[in-house]
This record gives structure tokens, sequence and C-alpha cells, in this order.
């Protein structure tokens, strides 16, 4: 015989509540956490890494959770240079680069990147692009600028760290269309946004006034982010959403905006990878290695304006 509705009723309530109290015992609460997975410039951006997302065919290699698919290879570590480590609360792990044997001549240093010698179809969105931005967590980990393997001199050093940037189209896997890095500018190193709006053209690059130790102390974690603007000429960088004071070290045209015909915009051509800790994604060299550790890094094919870099930075350290 069929139980009367109300008896139905009831049953199913406690089987929803003995359902509900199972869940709790097997599965501890957790504190409330900051959520950044769908935050608008990671939903926008071409490329994305968090580290937290490893292949799972190849834990050597990480998956884009951007839109354009493009897998990661975590080079010469694997999946050794994801450590725990949050850039902020709620986190995922984090990449540790870093030079491996600075006495030998080689290519063995830890650094991440994709690399394609005919052009990578998944970042054809930088193709013609009207600005590119790229930002991420950054962490000194150990001494830097790292000493130079490729001299006979031991005490030398590399005139760069390197931080993460997309390739040009024509790279021989150090050339870039856009770069967060530390450079040499007049002889002192220097937090920069470097910028090649042409293959065949010359780059620009906007130095931070701030000396770079003061920017990125090491140990402590800190969210950066440079743009390029390829209409108009802009660069400009942000340390922890807000703008940094700098120069442009290049003086008159370098991106021939005022001798090529408008809308101006990147060169026609894929990109033939992503770099990050350093140059030469295919592993043919070690060059400006960095001893540090990476988190969310996001790749862009447009300029982001300051308000949105703000805004990002706020979600990710507040949770709103």
């Amino acid at each position: 015989m069929a139980l009367p509705r109300t008896r139905r009723c009831s049953l199913a309530v406690a089987a929803l509540v003995a359902t509900a109290s199972l869940a709790a015992a097997t599965f501890p609460a957790q504190a409330a956490r900051p959520s950044t997975a769908h935050t608008p410039l990671r939903a926008q951006a071409v490329a994305a890494y968090d580290f937290g997302h490893p292949d799972p065919a190849d834990p050597g290699r990480e998956l884009d959770i951007g839109r354009s698919g493009t897998v990661l290879s975590l080079i010469n570590g694997g999946s050794a240079m994801r450590v725990a480590d949050e850039a902020y609360p709620g986190a995922s792990p984090a990449l540790q680069v870093r030079q491996q044997n600075p006495a030998t001549a080689g290519n063995d240093d830890w650094k991440a990147g994709a690399w394609d010698a005919e052009g990578m179809a998944s970042l054809g969105a930088f193709r013609s692009a009207r600005g590119a931005t790229v930002m991420g967590w950054f962490k000194m980990t150990g001494d830097n600028p790292a000493l130079n393997s490729n001299t006979a001199n031991p005490s030398d050093r590399y005139n760069a760290i390197g931080l993460a940037g997309v390739l040009s189209g024509t790279s021989d896997g150090h050339a870039v269309r856009a770069l967060l890095e530390l450079i040499q500018v007049n002889g002192e190193l220097k937090l920069v946004a470097l910028g090649r709006r042409l293959d065949s053209g010359a780059s620009q690059t906007f130095a931070a006034d701030v000396p770079w130790e003061e920017l990125l102390p090491r140990g402590e974690w800190v969210h950066l982010a440079a743009t390029f603007d390829f209409r108009d000429g802009t660069l400009a960088l942000y340390r922890d959403g807000r703008p940094l004071n700098g120069f442009y070290v290049t003086p008159g045209d370098p991106w021939e905006l005022t001798t090529t015909p408008a809308p101006h915009r990147a060169s026609p051509s894929d990109p033939r990878g992503i770099k990050i800790g350093g140059s030469f994604p295919q592993n043919t060299r070690e060059n400006n290695a960095c001893d540090c550790r990476m988190d969310d890094l996001l790749f862009l094919d447009r300029p982001v304006p300051a308000g949105a870099v703000a805004a990002e930075y706020r979600r990710m350290t507040r949770g709103h």
C-alpha cells in the first residue's frame, strides 16, 4: 500500500538530513577562501597558468586554464617544480624556477615555456593584436641575477632576470613581443615592460624608477603587471595593483608608429611561444635564469587598463 503523502515527505527529509550529516562527517568544513577560478581577467586571458592543473598524461606539463589551450612544459624539473607556497590566500601551488649548475655551461636550468619554431597557432590571438598584458605573482627565492654559465669568468652574472613573456613571431627563443622582466638599463638592473610591435622592428622599454630590490624583496610575494598598447606606443608597469612611475628607454619611434599606416597592430604572425623564468623554452641554452617562484600567470591580447589591474589584485587578496 502506498504511503501517505505526509509520510513520504517526512522520509525524504530524514534521508536528506542523514546524507548531509554523512557528508559533513566525511568532508570536514573548510574556511572560506577567495575564489579566483573565474576572475574577469583570468576568464579573458589567452593563456593562464596557476600550476595547480598538471596534465594527467604528463605531470611535467601544466594545462592552460585560459582560452587558448596552450600547454606549458616545466623544463628540466618536471613536477618537482610545483611547490606548496601560496602567493595569496587560497592560491594553488607555485612554480619554482632556478639555475642548477652555474659553473657549467649548459641548459639544465629550471624554467617553463611553450615553443614551436613554426609559430604556435594556439597563441593566434596575439597575431595582429592591438596590445598585450603579462601579469602574475612573483617571489625572489635566491641570489639574483644568477651567475652567467655561458662565460669563462666564474664571477660574471647575467645582465637580466627572466620573469615571463610572449615570444615574437620570428623569435630564436629569446626575442619577445611582450615581456615582463628585469634587465640592465644604463648600467642598472631595472624592472621593465619590454615590447616589440613588429617582428622585424626594434623594441621599446619602460623601466620603473624604483630600485628593483625594493620592488621585489627576497622572500616576499609581489603581484606585477606589464601592459603594452601597440596602437599608441604606451607601456605601463604595476606592483600590487598600483601603477609604477618610470621612463621610456629608447628615444624616437622604435615601434614605427609615425612611419606606418594606422591602425597600428602587432605583426600578423603567431608567436613562437611563451618563456617563463629564462629564455629559450626549446631548451637549447640557459640564459637569464631566475631563482624565484611564480603563480597565477596571465597573458592577455590587449592592454589591461589600470582600474582592471587594481581590481584583479583586490579580488585575489581580499576575495571581492
